[in-house]
């Protein structure tokens, strides 16, 4: 599994729990290569399809245990689903394409196992092991 994480800079808090990909079956496990363009593209289109499964699963009414209500509870929010609204669908390859467009306009580094990627076309090495971080610039605001 390569393991995703989210930082910003300036803050010591990351953007979100560190959560896992499935490596790529079509690489190879010894370490492969592919294009951080395509690298991006997967992890995107990865967190796309957990979310829009997410929100299909919102509308599902479900009972908890004390145990679920407890861990929810300390986590700051308790949700039961059954939600009577719409659920939200993102476009996989309108999320890349953003995603892309938002890294060619310098707003996040990709640093893949310590190392930063600067160019969406060159090959990057990725193992099943390898971590990936996002880190999501702040802009200055003044001038």
């Amino acid at each position: 599994m390569i393991t995703v994480s989210g930082k910003a800079l300036g803050s010591r808090r990351p953007l979100f729990a560190d959560w896992s990909v499935p490596f790529p079956p079509d690489l190879k496990s010894d370490g492969d290569s592919l294009t951080l363009r395509e690298l991006i593209a997967r992890i995107v289109a990865a967190e796309v399809e957990k979310f829009n499964a997410r929100q299909v699963e919102s509308q599902t009414l479900r009972a908890l245990t004390e145990k679920q209500i407890a861990d929810a509870a300390a986590r700051g929010k308790v949700d039961m689903g059954g939600r009577d609204h719409p659920p939200q669908h993102v476009e996989p390859r309108q999320a890349v394409a953003t995603a892309i467009t938002a890294f060619e306009d310098g707003l996040y580094l990709v640093v893949l196992d310590g190392e930063e990627q600067k160019d969406l076309d060159k090959q990057v090495f990725v193992r099943p092991d390898s971590r990936v971080t996002f880190i999501r610039l702040t802009m200055l605001a003044g001038g």
